[in-house]
């Protein structure tokens, strides 16, 4: 079975984190997107990039390891995009012009971003220039990620992509510890999101993607219980999105 291969390779760097200490609060991280010792270097070595420089509208993930990468986002005057947590609350904006620069730090936590952002709701967003998204383990051969398995940052891109905010020329990006790198020919599902460019705390990878992106919506694996926990989902579809 897919899924029990993915689950596997999860499994195993989860593990492979906590034995050799490079895994940061919180924890344990099984079942997360791994936070890391190492995660703000990671996030400087993306900030450094021209793929970074040029994105005026960056979309960051919610999670303990991308936090850095939100807070540098915003002190490079980026418009910044965060979903909140499981997508329950739907999307948070972010304008840095509108906020003190002494309150970047706490913008980019989830706290911080309710705060200082505004609720938006998709179609009303600029185009995404920049998405940077959490990942548990990365082939960066082929670009084939995985999540922590609950497909958010699938079904968010998917509502970007369906709104026309994004596409196969967006590039996505992530950061991760060097030990979240496999060899694993990991399986992929039709709506798996592939990456662009790996940054590490000690290496910058521009990968040769295999696959195209999805794009769209794929309400075949939509279930019941997604469209109750994501009211945005149920509105979208009812839109006919």
């Amino acid at each position: 079975m897919v899924k029990d291969v993915k689950m596997a390779i999860r499994e195993r760097i989860w593990r492979l984190m906590e034995e050799r200490g490079v895994a940061a609060f919180p924890r344990p991280v099984y079942g997360r997107i791994p936070n890391f010792r190492g995660a703000e270097k990671a996030c400087e070595n993306l900030a450094r990039l021209d793929v970074f420089a040029k994105a005026a509208v960056v979309k960051v993930n919610p999670d303990a390891p991308q936090r850095p990468c939100r807070e540098a986002a915003l002190a490079a005057g980026k418009k910044l995009i965060m979903p909140t947590p499981r997508i329950r609350e739907g999307f948070l904006f972010l304008d840095p012009a509108l906020i003190p620069k002494s309150a970047y730090r706490e913008a980019s936590t989830i706290g911080g971003a309710f705060k200082w952002g505004r609720p938006v709701k998709p179609w009303d967003l600029p185009r995404v220039d920049l998405v940077i998204i959490g990942s548990v383990a990365v082939n960066p051969t082929t670009g084939r990620r995985l999540g922590k398995s609950h497909g958010y940052a699938e079904i968010e891109w998917g509502i970007l992509t369906a709104l026309g905010k994004a596409g196969e020329d967006t590039p996505i990006a992530t950061t991760i510890h060097d030990v979240q790198l496999v060899e694993d020919n990991i399986p992929r599902e039709p709506f798996d999101l592939p990456v662009d460019v790996i940054t590490t705390p000690t290496r910058v990878i521009r990968v040769n993607r295999v696959d195209k992106k999805p794009a769209g919506i794929f309400w075949e694996y939509v279930t019941d219980e997604m469209l109750r926990e994501i009211p945005l989902l149920a509105e979208l579809k009812k839109l006919g999105k």
